[in-house]
């Protein structure tokens, strides 16, 4: 009997998902919160049921769930179905951080589940035979690996060449070798916008003298994807985006004799190999997978791997070699290779402590004597303090100012544009820092878009407050406020879903009664 598995995301890579488990007959849910792209998925897919979110789709009888969603969403949708028990395949990567992979890989131990990552040339049949003819000493030791992954275009802005490339490489490396390098080291020329690295070259020293190139570039004038092995006794070559996808041995090297290094020259043989679908493969893997077998293939160790290797080769990209035309004394540079990221457009005032994972973005200003929590992510042109404590897991969109005396615990959410104020009665002739009131936001709110909080009042934990509302008075814990002046509607679940009049939510089941504060959950 076929598996039943449900694609969460039918975007461009989800809808490859969707035809690929459809044509293996594996096809039985599709998750997608864009309501055209849903539709289309219903009428071309009938037999699959659809949903609008995960936490609609989780507790039906599928047997494992594929994730091809935007990667900043990964962490927190594989952690919801692990913790539902649901195998699961998330698109690489596996998270934007190697701390987060850990805690997923932990977490599906604990749970008892496959989690499985998209490192999709793992199965390419290619790739497949290549390291099965290494393994039986077809070339003797492996000595060097060099991969070229060269287009035109594709240009990214929101990440530079090597994190977009450079992962389908780094993946198949270590799935050669199998060993974890002991030196990653990565420079490159950023030609279109500053700091965003248009081109990469990086080099991973392994163990055994193993030794690996990647050279990875978007500004190149034909398409290139090669991958050359090298080993004592011969060397292989494969050229994906050639027409004939032929794998060739070279049956050449260097022998030693009587202390001279001489020439084999060999002859070149065609490796032939079955040339199947990467993604059919892959899928397969997963669907055979689903009882329970330990996934050996791109499991989430290989995810964990590959991020870890990513962050080092982009800390030694951005620091000396791939930085050189910065100044030593330029503040941008602050807390570079400290975990976390900043673009080169953004300031940050000395006495500022940012945790490990967090992201500031274009033009944003973190002034003197701020905190940020880790795995923060801080939009463009966002003004953070002076002395504003910010907890873990905030998102700040862009166009925010956080002033002092304004704290944000731990996971809040603030839409593009919202207000804080600190000053109840400002002048712009007399000042007034002095007078500066106190704005707690509480663990887990949501200040929608255009949202305006005036100073003074202490926003209740998963309160949400809706786009345009001006708050001008405290909000209970799990309200949700709209309006200006802004007035209690409803209650709202940790999840976000609005609560029904009893208090529950029809979408993750959580039951609530009302306490001093607001709501309370209620243990079942």
């Amino acid at each position: 009997m076929n598996k039943k598995v449900c694609v969460v995301g039918a975007g461009r890579w989800g809808k490859n998902h969707i035809k690929t488990l459809h044509s293996i007959g594996c096809l039985a849910g599709i998750v997608e919160a864009n309501s055209d792209a849903l539709s289309e998925c219903k009428e071309k897919y009938s037999d699959a049921r659809t949903f609008a979110s995960i936490r609609d789709a989780i507790n039906e009888d599928f047997d494992g769930f594929t994730v091809a969603t935007p990667a900043e969403t990964h962490f927190e949708i594989a952690k919801f179905i692990i913790s539902r028990k649901k195998h699961v395949l998330v698109e690489k990567p596996l998270t934007l951080n190697a701390k987060e992979a850990t805690h997923l890989n932990e977490f599906a131990g604990k749970n008892g589940v496959n989690l499985m990552v998209g490192h999709l040339l793992l199965f390419h049949p290619a790739i497949r035979k290549i390291k099965k003819l290494i393994e039986r000493g077809k070339i003797g030791k492996l000595q060097y690996i060099y991969s070229n992954r060269l287009n035109l275009g594709t240009v990214r802005t929101e990440e530079n060449i090597l994190w977009s490339f450079a992962p389908h490489d780094i993946s198949v490396f270590q799935y050669f070798i199998g060993r974890f390098p002991i030196e990653v080291l990565s420079r490159g020329g950023a030609f279109l916008q500053p700091h965003i690295h248009d081109s990469s070259m990086t080099v991973l020293t392994y163990p055994d003298n193993i030794v690996g190139h990647i050279f990875v570039n978007w500004l190149h004038p034909f398409k290139e994807h090669r991958m050359v092995v090298v080993g004592s006794k011969g060397m292989f070559s494969y050229e994906d985006s050639s027409d004939d996808k032929n794998i060739l041995f070279y049956e050449k090297g260097i022998d030693w004799i009587q202390g001279e290094p001489i020439k084999r020259n060999g002859p070149t043989e065609i490796i032939s190999y079955d040339k199947g679908m990467p993604l059919t493969e892959e899928l397969k893997y997963f669907t055979e997978h689903l009882n329970g077998d330990p996934v050996e293939i791109a499991n989430a160790r290989s995810g964990v791997e590959v991020l870890e290797i990513l962050e080092k080769a982009s800390e030694s990209l951005l620091s000396d070699g791939g930085q050189r035309e910065r100044k030593k004394e330029d503040k941008r540079s602050v807390g570079i290779g400290q975990g976390f990221f900043a673009h080169h457009s953004a300031e940050i005032d000395e006495n500022v402590t940012i945790g490990s994972g967090t992201k500031i973005w274009h033009f944003s200003h973190i002034l003197s004597g701020s905190n940020i929590g880790e795995n923060c992510n801080i939009g463009q042109n966002v003004a953070i303090g002076p002395d504003v404590a910010i907890g873990k897991g905030c998102k700040i969109q862009n166009n925010v100012s956080v002033y002092k005396g304004v704290t944000l615990e731990d996971g809040i959410f603030c839409g593009p544009s919202i207000v804080f104020t600190n000053i109840y009665n400002p002048r712009a002739e007399i000042r007034k820092m002095d007078q500066v009131r106190p704005t707690p936001v509480k663990k887990g709110a949501t200040l929608g878009a255009n949202a305006t909080i005036v100073c003074g009042v202490t926003i209740g934990r998963y309160a949400f407050i809706g786009a345009g509302a001006v708050v001008t008075k405290d909000v209970p814990d799990h309200a949700l406020f709209v309006g200006n002046t802004a007035k209690q509607i409803g209650w709202v679940c940790e999840c976000g879903e609005r609560l029904t009049d009893d208090l529950k939510c029809l979408s993750c089941g959580k039951s609530y009664q009302k306490s001093e504060t607001g709501l309370k959950e209620v243990s079942l």
